[in-house]
């Protein structure tokens, strides 16, 4: 039978051969003590097998608690496990129950962090993955290959009425922007109610495309109870809008799949929450397995955040994020990664130079918002930056090029020095 195979790296007071046994056994047949039943047959057949074992390096405080060592060491390896998919079957919910589950609670590891998995072929045959993915994006918003879609946050992220956000839109579509989403903290206040803020964004965007042909994809915050997304889908999609966003931590695999599956909206895949599932170095999951399960439920777009961000995550991480996305081994789809998170113009060159790459959704809230010349500003002054940045510019080349770019430097080029 087919088999997958996940990734760990491990943090055990044990030796590492048995923490890895103990890993196999607790998430397939085995429990912690002998029951009647697991037959040789049985275990055989449904298992889980330990593939292989990189034995790291020796620490002598544990990365978090557990149970004591022996001889106050604490050993680090990478470990490799597989499950017949017999276990499961194609059940996303059940594959992360046994990838992860209880793991994290035995006392037997002081550090787990699930670091890849590797998927058989047939999970390729059964799932159809990203609906739009980065082609369908760009065919949406008519952005042609050589440079990335370029995106802005409504901001105040909360707080506007839909007249308000509709004009907002209304200046970033007449300034070139191509994409614009509503923050994952604006769903439907007690002054945007979200029926009357499609119905006023809308009206907006349809009748920019009327007039020039371009229509702005919107990302309208659709995340809810299952019944009620699925009723803010359909409005969307009846007031002629082509995306909705889905905050993927907050609404769950089977609900974002249940979305993706209807198959009429790009789905924009908000990661928010993403710091308490990898922030530890040895707890949670790693960028590259947490993209291939949204992958799989079929998000067409994913946050990877973003080059000297505000956050906490080093650079080294949102690019190995970005490449994983664009990764296309898996279903043969890529992810249009997203990037975000303190972004501005600056950042651009920076991006290029360690992706090679234009297949992104580069946002900015208040790089654009904040623009000193305006939000029509802020939109044209990170066109001109990939520009620059595509062409071989320095930042400072380009800023004395680009008027709006040069602006831009002016007013946040001090912000991310003193930030770094």
């Amino acid at each position: 039978m087919e088999r997958i195979k996940a990734q760990y790296y491990i943090e055990t007071p044990h030796a590492v051969e048995k923490a890895a046994a103990v890993l196999a056994g607790e998430q397939s047949s085995g429990t912690f003590v002998a029951v009647p039943g697991e037959t040789e047959e049985l275990k055989n057949r449904f298992a889980a097998r330990v593939e292989h074992i990189e034995l790291l390096e020796t620490v002598f405080e544990p990365a978090m608690p557990g149970a004591p060592s022996p001889d106050g060491q604490y050993r680090r390896a990478y470990v490799e496990v597989s499950w017949s998919i017999e276990n499961f079957g194609y059940n996303l919910p059940t594959l992360v129950s046994t990838l992860q589950g209880n793991l994290y609670e035995i006392t037997q590891f002081t550090g787990l962090k699930l670091m890849d998995i590797h998927f058989p072929e047939s999970y390729a045959n059964h799932y159809r993955g990203p609906n739009f993915g980065i082609d369908g994006c760009r065919s949406l918003t008519k952005v042609v290959p050589g440079r990335p879609l370029i995106g802005t946050i409504v901001k105040p992220s909360i707080g506007l009425t839909p007249e308000q956000t509709a004009e907002i839109v209304r200046a970033l579509a007449e300034a070139g922007i191509d994409f614009v989403k509503d923050d994952e903290l604006m769903a439907s206040t007690a002054n945007s109610r979200f029926e009357d803020r499609v119905e006023a964004v809308m009206a907006v965007i349809n009748r920019h495309a009327d007039r020039t042909g371009k229509k702005v994809m919107y990302a309208f915050n659709i995340s809810d109870e299952m019944e009620p997304m699925l009723r803010k889908y359909e409005y969307v999609v009846k007031s002629g809008g082509t995306c909705a966003m889905i905050s993927l931590n907050s609404v769950g695999l089977s609900a974002a799949k249940r979305i993706c599956d209807l198959g009429q909206l790009a789905i924009h895949g908000h990661r928010n929450g993403w710091g308490m599932l990898n922030r530890h170095p040895l707890l949670g999951i790693e960028f590259p397995a947490y993209q291939k399960l949204w992958r799989l439920a079929g998000v067409d777009q994913l946050h990877v955040n973003g080059i000297q961000n505000k956050f906490w995550e080093s650079d080294d991480s949102v690019v190995r994020s970005i490449v994983s996305c664009l990764d296309p081994t898996l279903l043969g789809k890529p992810v249009l990664p997203v990037v975000s998170s303190g972004q501005w113009g600056g950042q651009a060159f920076e991006t290029y130079r360690r992706t090679q790459t234009t297949e992104l959704l580069y946002m900015a809230g208040g790089g654009i918002m904040a623009h000193p010349g305006g939000s029509a500003a802020g939109v044209t002054a990170l066109q001109q930056a990939w520009e620059g940045a595509v062409n071989g510019l320095s930042l400072e080349e380009a800023a004395r090029q680009y008027k709006e770019f040069g602006q831009s430097v002016e007013k946040f080029g001090k912000l991310q020095f003193n930030r770094a």
